[in-house]
């Protein structure tokens, strides 16, 4: 599986230039998965169901299956968050896995900004990052996608990725 990323702050459209490339990518006959580096305390459970209440009994993991789809959900209890490296194990194979966060992770990456947020650029304390795609063009040795062109900035992964 090949892996790209995507970092920038809080606001900056990480989110959104995702959606839209995902499908843009599918086109292109690529499997696409998705691991997002979510803030601390979130769960996909509620109070009340089942798998709550496991997961409140103690149980390390709880796997919710239905006809629609799966879900693993894993109670670290304490441990430290496992590296990138060991949630891409558990993934099921694909053509490339986008990485939304993880600003550190050691893999390649777009920084997404936004010039309203008013929020420095990661480049160039991030060795990571091989383009920007930014609201306003952003002069640096780096190639400068228009965050606006999500076709430039999709055939950019393909050919960063060796798919073109």
């Amino acid at each position: 599986m090949k892996v790209f990323g995507f970092a920038g702050y809080s606001g900056s459209g990480k989110t959104t230039l995702i959606e839209q490339l995902i499908p843009r990518l599918v086109m292109e006959g690529l499997r696409i998965s998705l691991i997002k580096h979510a803030h601390r305390g979130f769960d996909l459970d509620r109070p009340g169901k089942d798998s709550y209440r496991h997961r409140e009994a103690g149980a390390s993991e709880v796997f919710l299956v239905s006809d629609q789809r799966w879900v693993l959900m894993h109670e670290l209890r304490g441990q430290p968050e496992p590296p990138l490296d060991e949630q891409l194990a558990h993934m099921s194979p694909c053509d490339l896995v986008l990485v939304e966060g993880f600003k550190n992770t050691a893999i390649a990456k777009i920084e997404v900004h936004r010039q309203a947020n008013g929020k420095p650029l990661l480049y160039p304390d991030n060795v990571n990052i091989v383009a920007l795609a930014s609201d306003v063009r952003v002069e640096s040795p780096l190639p400068w996608l228009d965050l606006d062109d999500v076709d430039g900035i999709a055939d950019f992964i393909l050919r960063h990725q060796g798919f073109k």
